[in-house]
């Protein structure tokens, strides 16, 4: 079976997000989209909201599992029989980054390949992290996300 592991911390999850699990659904077996804990990053949403989330939006997707984590990433991958890891690529600013972390995984783990993609171009500009700054000061991010989403952001910021 064909597996890629498409992680990330998902705060929220996005319509590129999105598109890229919807593209790779086609490309592989089974996707597992992996939640990360990601305590350093001080998300948002909790783990559980997040998962939870992304499961709703993501049940139209048969070959799709919503997973989360907290372990390393390629003890994630080996423990579910993936190779491939699948991440995003918005612009040549993500490049470095996402060059750092390929190649730190491949010295982790020389078996695991990355996989790049892009967004299509209306998703091309959209980040978690512009997403959560336009609900908290209290924004329209209904192109941006999944309704379901923009309803749990709205809720999120309004009880905060």
């Amino acid at each position: 079976m064909n597996i890629v592991v498409y992680p990330g911390t998902f705060d929220p999850i996005t319509n590129g997000h999105t598109d890229l699990i919807e593209r790779a659904a086609s490309m592989f077996d089974r996707v597992i989209v992996a939640v990360a804990h990601s305590p350093r990053k001080q998300p948002t949403l909790s783990l559980d909201e997040r998962v939870q989330l992304a499961r709703e939006i993501l049940d139209h997707l048969d070959n799709v599992e919503v997973v989360g984590f907290s372990c390393l990433l390629t003890q994630l991958v080996d423990r579910v029989g993936a190779r491939i890891i699948l991440r995003g690529l918005r612009a040549v600013s993500d490049f470095e980054y996402e060059l750092q972390l390929a190649n730190m995984n491949r010295a982790l783990a020389p078996h695991v390949e990355s996989l790049f993609l892009t967004p299509e171009v209306e998703n091309s500009y959209i980040s978690s992290t512009i997403v959560r700054e336009i609900a908290r000061l209290g924004g329209d991010v209904s192109s941006m996300v999944h309704p379901r989403i923009a309803q749990a952001l709205a809720e999120h910021f309004r009880s905060a």
